[in-house]
This record gives structure tokens, sequence and C-alpha cells, in this order.
């Protein structure tokens, strides 16, 4: 059975419009901050990956559904899923709460890139098997 990342973020000022409200553009900014804090979770941390191996986790593929407004201070708690992990790729679902109220999810995909070629490359085969150690079922899902 797969495994749930969870971690929260506060929305800042900067985070939003003037009206308070959070502005989407923000948003993928803080899931770009979730993403990097679970791969450095996961042992991976990015400036390793990136400046030492050389190798990085581009994102190829992303959605989002936006179901109810957040608010400057309200404080986001972040679900991360792995869905699927390919020879050089990882379906991450990301789930976004405030208080137990779904504000938004996204559906991304992450590719193994070599930073040098800028090509995809296929995982570690350590990081693969963390990746699949990760990986929930449609049940967990």
């Amino acid at each position: 059975m797969g495994k749930v990342f969870v971690t929260d973020r506060e929305l800042r000022f900067g985070d939003c419009d003037i009206s308070g409200t959070a502005y989407f553009p923000s948003y993928l900014n803080l899931l770009n901050g979730v993403n990097e804090e679970y791969w450095a979770h996961i042992g991976y941390p990015w400036h390793e990956i990136i400046w030492k191996e050389r190798w990085g986790t581009p994102t190829v593929h992303l959605t989002c559904d936006f179901s109810i407004p957040s608010l400057f201070g309200q404080t986001l708690t972040f679900e991360l899923r792995v869905v699927r992990v390919g020879r050089s790729s990882v379906t991450l679902k990301h789930e976004i709460s405030c208080k137990g109220e779904k504000r938004w999810n996204s559906t991304q995909v992450l590719a193994a890139s070599d930073l040098d070629k800028h090509t995809s490359v296929a995982w570690p085969d350590a990081v693969k098997a963390t990746l699949d150690d990760w990986l929930v079922t449609d049940e967990d899902a």
C-alpha cells in the first residue's frame, strides 16, 4: 500500500489578488514548493539531484480544477499521492483543502530529465524503487 505526503502552506499576501483571493499562478508556485519538499522527504533533494547528479523532474503535463476560492491568511493542506510510475515519468495527484474543505486538485506528470542533454531518462533504480514504494492503488487514491 502506498503512502500520502501531507504538508501545509499558509496563503501569504503575495499569493493573493487585491481582493485577498488566492491567485492561481501562486497556487502553482505553492504546488512546486510542495513537490520540492516531497522529493527532499524521499531522499532526493532538488539541490543535490540538479547540481550534483544533473537530472531533474520537470512537469510535462498538468491539470487543475478549482472548487472554492481560498483567502489570504488561510492555511491549505496539500496531499500528494503517487498514482503511476513509468520508466521515466511519475503521475502525482494533489488534493488541496482548508480545514477539511476541498479547495482544488491537480494531476501532474513529472519526467526524469537529463539536464545537460535535455532529454528524458529512465529513473535511477533507487529512485524508481522509492517511487514504487509510494504508489497508491485506485482504492487508496
